[in-house]
């Protein structure tokens, strides 16, 4: 058999252990015969022909019982096992444990050999509930497994332990900030009566009981900033001798909120979190050892957080272990089910109660999540669901008062019904949908009704703080740094394809970049990764500023802390390798925060910003005397700002710069001082454009509207005949014709005229008379349909929308879009003019020169245009989905530099 045991040298009143980690026989059935599987990890991580893999598993080795144990009770722990496990000894059943994320253990019998043989039956059951009734899929607790695939297995440690029978079970402890300390015993049934001594930091009590008190003078108290923690001895005397020791952590803090703020030991405390799904590159959900636990730690309080949310998931001791240590405040949560019935409810309650027995001795740990997003109830429609949920609240509330619980971490169409915190997800990229950001972060800080039970049965206290507890954007990780140990794309590149309407799909990234010719584009791979980083970087800065600058959000959760396989919005990729921006983070990412504001980030040369400055103290309070000064390019100022309280933002109101010159990116940069201390720094980029002149292409139009907006740019507009371009929003079959003649057209396909879904008026053919006539069955041909044989697609609705998965929408400076400062991603002074639609059907040799702007979605998925060429008979179009006409003519200059350029490229149309 496999397993070599080595036992710990121990007092006679300590306790011995053995770790049975490592080699052991494995068997799943239906996939072969034995094999060797290390414990611990989940058999999916080990195996890739059993990555997606359920079912019943057999694991086995030998087992050594020293001899010096003799007299001892010995039992087998089990750090947890996915999901149903039956333990035998020698082939007799020790017993049995349902429930995949907790520990358990059973007692060695007496009378077993020195050499014995360990089986763990272990069954992960599948959504068929006829093979599985007693625990199907979607009624157990399996959070994101529904997402990257199954876990099953003896995913944490196992080990002997051998002590006196006569023990101490289960220590929970209880400290509150004046020194008090609570301790609640469980006993061996053998220990009944026997007398337990707490010592903590020399203040030392006993009692015949289950529970005592003691109390330390002055104890220092656990935070983010200093992580003080202490040791609890416990002794169990008896016959006046002890027979057990153990020792058990703890810390001194106070969570608490009120009037809509959070405090930490009475001091101010802004959240600044990331959601952590605690997946591991190779282990996934089995972190590869406390040093790597501790990196990670380290790397996110180097990025300014001072929270991590463990989604749905019960993660590893270790991880509490660190982020005790090192100081990282956690809201961790129950993993959901899919199908809520009186079973799964049930599980769920016993999961919180192995959770809270577990874990609750943790400091770190401030907040529990009963459920997220609605996954498994359905509050919406099902009043005996938001019942439940309100009763489960109240009794984990009374359980555990000294944490916050959140009842439904909420998104749309969702809601909270009873609530230690008023949380809420929402996702927009920006450029593409800033004034959705904006609108909704307003709509938060002002506490909307839609963040509660439309139903009438919300018990909403009005004072709960309020937390944007999900939002972010996606960036990409570098293929070679995800890489395995043997240096090869990782097994989890191949998955991904169900989500995102394919998007989410990794592997082929790097020949999709040369397949659209993106290099025509970013120049190299590398450059275009940086720049999507950057990117994400870009978002993540703009949202945290928006939610910031309103007093009323005292913190967020950004998702996520690393990318989890196909999920790339991590500010660490899966190796917990960091992004371009990762020491620039903490810039924004802090409690004294500059938030700098401007309306429109591209302006003309000679123009003013208007720059709206404000000042986010977060945690922290900013003394009397303090100063912003800004600079940019030779210019400076400074402005003094207010003594201002903690959680509050001090508005310094208006500045106003002038800028001039070259077209350009320029940064403005701003720092907050006080006493000669540098307390935060921020910058701010604005586009700069140079004064313009109508080119000489002369413009033909029978739309009012775009004659209006052309001559207001100075253009010519004449008749057709002697047009250089002809400018409409739609084709017709006359544009057509006129093109197969050689005449030049400027298609701004905006939206602004209804087609049918192309870029054309009337209607395609339908199919043959005989098949039923619709307007969606005319549709079947696609673009292949009607000339100009280019699909009209409103992101809206799809996945181009731009939000969770992100939108890499791009231009290429050069050529007749060369004025364009930046690039060649779209940044946010495109606010005013970003497509609200992409053209679709073209071919990818399209992209390597008739393609001058366009879009991919996540892992170079979906590519689509905002700019295309194409050529019709003897003439041609440019057609284009950037809205220009929002504002004014030449108001906004990066409206009027594109429909320059656009008119430009459509005049060099080659035409016979």
């Amino acid at each position: 058999m496999i397993g070599e045991t080595t036992a710990t040298r121990a007092s006679a009143n300590a306790r011995g252990e053995i770790s049975l980690d490592g080699a052991w026989r494995f068997k799943l059935d239906g996939h072969g015969d034995w094999r060797t599987a290390t414990v611990p990890g989940p058999w999916q991580a080990e195996f890739a022909d059993l990555r997606h893999s359920t079912g019943k598993a057999i694991y086995a080795r030998q087992v050594s019982l020293p001899a010096e144990w003799k007299g001892r009770e010995i039992a087998l722990r089990f750090g947890a096992v996915n999901y149903f496990a039956e333990v035998r000894l020698n082939g007799r059943v020790l017993g049995t444990h349902e429930g995949g994320y907790l520990p358990f253990e059973f007692v060695v019998p007496a009378d077993s050999p020195a050499e014995s043989v360990l089986e763990v039956h272990v069954t992960l059951p599948s959504g068929d509930a006829t093979e599985y009734p007693d625990f199907p899929f979607g009624e157990i607790p399996h959070g994101k497994q529904s997402w990257y695939g199954p876990l099953g297995g003896i995913w944490q440690s196992v080990k002997l332990i051998a002590r006196d029978r006569r023990h101490v079970a289960h220590v929970a402890i209880d400290a509150n900030i004046g020194g008090e300390v609570s301790f609640a015993f469980q006993l061996s049934s053998a220990a009944a009566g026997d007398t337990i001594r707490a010592t903590v930091d020399g203040v030392t009590a006993e009692t015949t009981g289950t529970g005592l008190r003691l109390k330390l003078n002055a104890p220092k108290l656990w935070s983010p900033e200093h992580p003080n923690l202490y040791s609890a001895k416990v002794e169990l005397i008896a016959g006046g001798e002890v027979v057990d020791t153990t020792s058990h952590t703890f810390g001194f803090r106070e969570i608490e909120t009120h009037d809509g703020k959070f405090y930490l030991n009475g001091e101010p405390l802004y959240l600044r979190g990331a959601l952590d799904q605690d997946y591991y590159p190779e282990g996934i959900c089995t972190p590869p050892s406390v040093e790597f636990l501790e990196d990670q730690a380290r790397k996110a309080k180097h990025l300014g957080l001072n929270l991590l949310r463990c989604h749905i998931k019960v993660a590893d001791p270790r991880y509490y272990e660190v982020a005790d240590r090192l100081g990282l405040l956690v809201w961790t949560e129950i993993p959901n089910v899919q199908y809520f019935t009186a079973a799964a409810a049930q599980r769920m309650r016993d999961t919180m109660e192995g959770i809270l027995a577990r874990d609750g001795n943790h400091p770190s740990i401030v907040t529990w999540t009963i459920i997220n997003e609605d996954w498994g109830t359905r509050l919406v429609e099902n009043a005996d669901h938001r019942q439940w949920l309100k009763d489960t609240y109240d009794w984990l509330k009374a359980k555990d008062p000294r944490r916050l619980v959140v009842d439904n971490s909420a998104c749309i169409p969702n809601f909270h019904v009873k609530t230690d915190i008023d949380d809420y997800h929402y996702y927009r990229s920006v450029p593409e949908r800033r004034t959705e950001w904006e609108k909704l972060t307003e709509e938060f800080a002002a506490r909307p009704d839609w963040s509660w039970s439309h139903h009438g049965d919300g018990e909403k206290r009005g004072d709960e703080p309020l937390v944007v507890s999900e939002f972010g954007v996606w960036g990409l990780p570098h293929p070679d740094q995800v890489k395995n140990a043997a240096g090869e794309e990782p097994w989890w590149a191949e998955t991904g394809s169900n989500w995102g309407d394919g998007a989410a799909y990794p592997h082929g990234i790097q020949n999709r970049f040369q397949t659209y010719h993106l290099d025509k584009v970013f120049g190299t791979f590398d450059a275009f990764i940086d720049q999507v980083q950057w990117y994400q970087f870009a978002n993540l800065k703009y949202e945290i500023e928006s939610m910031r600058a309103q007093a009323p959000i005292q913190g967020y959760v950004i998702t996520e802390m690393t990318d989890v396989h196909w999920e790339a919005n991590g500010l660490l990729d899966i190796n917990r390798n960091p992004r371009a921006f990762h020491d620039r983070f903490a810039e924004i990412n802090n409690d004294l925060v500059i938030v700098p504001q401007i309306d429109r980030h591209a302006i003309w040369s000679g123009d003013s910003v208007a720059l709206k400055l404000k000042v986010a103290t977060g945690g922290k309070s900013v003394p009397a005397g303090t100063t912003l000064s800004w600079s940019v390019e030779g210019q400076s100022g400074q402005l003094d700002v207010p003594a201002t309280t903690a959680l509050s933002v001090a508005d310094l109101g208006t500045t106003s710069i002038t800028l001039d010159g070259a077209t350009r990116v320029t940064s403005i940069a701003l720092k907050l001082e006080a006493g000669g201390k540098l307390l935060s720094k921020n910058q701010i980029e604005v586009s700069v454009y140079s004064k313009r002149s109508a080119g000489p292409a002369r413009i033909a139009t029978s739309d009012a509207g775009l004659a209006a907006y052309a001559r207001g740019l100075g253009y010519t507009v004449t008749d057709a005949a002697s047009a250089d371009v002809n400018l409409v929003h739609a084709l017709s079959e006359a544009d057509i014709e006129a093109m197969r003649k050689g005449a030049r057209y400027l298609v701004l396909a905006d939206g602004s005229v209804e087609t049918h879904r192309n870029l054309r008026i009337e209607p395609p053919r339908a199919e043959p008379p005989t098949m039923p006539q619709s307007k969606e069955r005319a549709r079947h041909l696609g673009s292949e349909t009607q000339l100009p044989n280019i699909n009209l697609v409103l992101r809206d609705g799809t996945l181009w929308r731009g939000d969770w998965i992100a939108n890499f929408s791009w231009i290429k400076r050069g050529g007749a879009f060369a004025g364009i400062p930046g690039g060649p991603l779209l940044d946010i002074s495109f606010d005013r003019v970003v497509p609200h639609h992409v053209l679709t059907g073209f071919r990818s040799w399209e992209f390597d020169g008739l393609v001058d702007a366009g879009v991919v979605i996540g892992w170079i998925n979906k590519p689509a245009a905002t700019i295309v060429r194409r050529t019709i008979g003897k003439g041609g179009l440019v057609a284009t989905t950037f809205r220009l006409l929002g504002d004014a003519a030449g108001e906004d200059p990066v409206a009027a530099t594109l429909f320059d350029g656009l008119l430009k490229s459509t005049t060099k149309l080659e035409t016979e």
